[in-house]
């Protein structure tokens, strides 16, 4: 059985790990949707949750049940740094997590989020940061409450929650890939990006709305295996990203938004 984040998170009160991974939920959830200013007020959840976790670690694993907001929250993550001072290995608890922290409840309270008239609209840049500050805090989490390498920690999380991007829409099981005019290739590519494994070839074609399975075999999956964008694996009808398709679809991406 596969390590979840919520096993690695274990050790936490189960309120306090709620309180983590439902903020960390929303985060991905309303960045999916484009729904930026909820996106970013989340991330000010996800800061005092990520505070708590690591004001607890640092005092030897006690705890708060749940998530608690500090006052004067920039202040309170400075201070971390000279209250743990001598808590030995700690320099990600009590110096990196922390100065992440600041930036990203800054995001919540001078960007115009959450403010009638604020200079700065909620905007995908903005969220984009959100979004991807959450995941390193998360995953940094994981790792140093189950002793992972850091590659192992951000698989976790990466399994958690796949690779989002604004315009895949996410249901349960099902994907829509909502940006039009590109290629079956290159949707594909699109498409496995949100992926982090294998995925069954009649997953994909069904998320494609593709019509053919023999024409998507034939004229997708075999050349881009071809080319090492894909590897495919015709017995078991399965097919993964290759790092040459990771750039691709990267590139992609950046050339679309």
């Amino acid at each position: 059985m596969e390590l979840t984040a919520s096993d690695a998170l274990a050790g936490l009160p189960s309120g306090l790990r709620d309180d983590l991974l439902n903020a960390f939920g929303e985060i991905v959830s309303n960045y999916r949707e484009r729904r930026w200013e909820p996106s970013e007020l989340n991330g000010g959840k996800l800061c005092e949750a990520v505070f708590t976790v690591v004001d607890g670690y640092l005092a030897g694993g006690k705890y708060s049940a749940r998530a608690t907001k500090p006052s004067r929250f920039p202040q309170a993550c400075l201070a971390l740094e000279q209250k743990y001072a001598s808590v030995p290995e700690n320099r990600s608890p009590r110096v990196l997590i922390p100065r992440v922290l600041i930036g990203l409840y800054d995001i919540r309270n001078n960007r115009g989020v959450g403010h009638a008239g604020a200079d700065v609209d909620p905007n995908p840049m903005d969220a984009m940061f959100v979004l991807h500050a959450s995941k390193w805090l998360v995953a940094e989490l994981v790792r140093l409450l189950h002793a992972l390498s850091t590659d192992e920690a951000s698989e976790i999380v990466d399994v958690l929650v796949e690779r989002e991007l604004p315009w895949v829409w996410t249901d349960g099981d099902k994907k829509r890939l909502l940006r039009l005019g590109l290629t079956w290739k290159q949707q594909a590519l699109v498409m496995l990006l949100t992926e982090t494994g294998e995925v069954a070839e009649e997953d994909l074609k069904g998320w494609l709305d593709h019509p053919s399975a023999t024409s998507f075999r034939k004229n997708v999956l075999r050349p881009l295996h071809k080319i090492r964008q894909v590897e495919y694996d015709g017995d078991r009808r399965t097919v993964r990203l290759l790092p040459p398709g990771v750039a691709a679809a990267e590139v992609l991406i950046g050339q679309s938004t």
